[in-house]
């Protein structure tokens, strides 16, 4: 499907976007654009794949006229531009708004003026039951794509939602490290807290399957085991080698939740089960149907939503196996320390 194509990724600097990079820059694709902020992160990713398919654009989705610049020729959008730090996004809630939402807008809209044939918008499992404006944010970043995608003209817009992605930049997996290898205790909010995990290949994939079966309005989400936080740092420390490694609870910070959820009651109604996947899809109807106004739907007291205290859960050796998936940790298993992000 992509050959000879164009791909814009969005926000490309990322961890997603250099998986993405990982897994086609030496494919039959014509051409990787990369839209983001950050001049030396390009610079870096520049100097690391060294590719003429490789094109960057520095610009911000929050002005129209250089997404509009980066999407002229594109062929198909990963729309993975976003703020997705919890803390800075609750400080600053409207920036997240202008990044997540009237970003996402500016994207979707530029694609379909274009003639772009598929977009399609990265999530996260915060967007259910927000609690916190990141998650607020995503979630009306989802709602934007689906009320676009009704009148897109041709240009297919779809989403993905997930959880955890494991050492990505900013998550949770190098923090750990970083303490085990200062010397200083890994800190924990709360153990019994559970998250889905998942790898950028897992995550690249969601969103390959996403492009090749998703129709306009969709939303996917990829089934994923999950794993106390405990878990997690005492599968760290185990494989580290350093099994006594201090790990202190210092309880749970503002805005985050006991457990995640990936689908809540309401879409698990009407979502498609397809073995790895679920695809939620649209809802078509207008404003004038009695279930939003004076009717009710039984089936939706019956549901139950889909989070990760009702997931595949991994206990310590499982977590172990998929910790060493990660290329980041079996490069410390051998004493070396490399950048997650390489």
């Amino acid at each position: 499907m992509f050959e000879e194509k164009v791909l814009l990724i969005t926000g490309g600097t990322g961890s997603f976007g250099n998986a993405v990079l990982r897994r086609f820059l030496n494919s039959g694709i014509r051409e990787i654009r990369v839209l983001s902020r950050d001049e030396k992160k390009q610079d870096d990713m520049r100097k690391r794949f060294n590719s003429p398919k490789l094109k960057f654009y520095i610009g911000d989705v929050r002005d129209y006229q250089s997404v509009l610049n980066a999407v002229r020729g594109a062929d198909f959008i990963f729309h993975a531009a976003a703020l997705k730090q919890v803390p800075s996004c609750e400080f600053h809630p409207l920036e997240a708004v202008k990044t997540n939402v009237l970003g996402t807008e500016n994207v979707l809209e530029a694609a379909i003026n274009c003639g772009v044939e598929r977009v399609i918008c990265l999530s996260t499992d915060k967007a259910v039951y927000p609690i916190n404006a990141m998650g607020i944010s995503k979630a009306m970043m989802e709602k934007v794509a689906v009320a676009k995608s009704r009148s897109a003209n041709g240009t297919v817009i779809c989403a993905t939602r997930y959880g955890n992605v494991m050492a990505s930049r900013g998550s949770v997996i190098p923090l750990f490290v970083d303490q085990i290898r200062a010397g200083k205790p890994i800190t924990v909010t709360d153990p019994n807290m559970t998250r889905f995990m998942m790898t950028l290949d897992d995550a690249v994939d969601l969103v390959l399957y996403a492009f090749e079966h998703g129709n306009s309005g969709d939303v996917f989400v990829q089934k994923a085991p999950a794993a106390t936080i405990k878990t997690l740092a005492y599968a760290l420390t185990n494989l580290l080698n350093v099994p006594d490694h201090e790990v202190r609870e210092i309880g749970t910070r503002h805005g985050e939740k006991l457990y995640e959820v990936l689908l809540s009651r309401e879409e698990m109604t009407e979502a498609d089960d397809l073995g790895d996947y679920f695809r939620i899809p649209p809802d078509l109807r207008d404003l004038n149907y009695g279930k939003f106004v004076d009717e009710g739907e039984r089936k939706i007291s019956d549901a139950v939503e889909y989070h990760s205290h009702n997931t595949t859960r991994l206990d310590r050796d499982g977590m172990e196996a998929l910790l060493m998936r990660l290329d980041f940790i079996q490069a410390l298993t051998r004493g070396e320390y490399v950048d997650p992000q390489d």
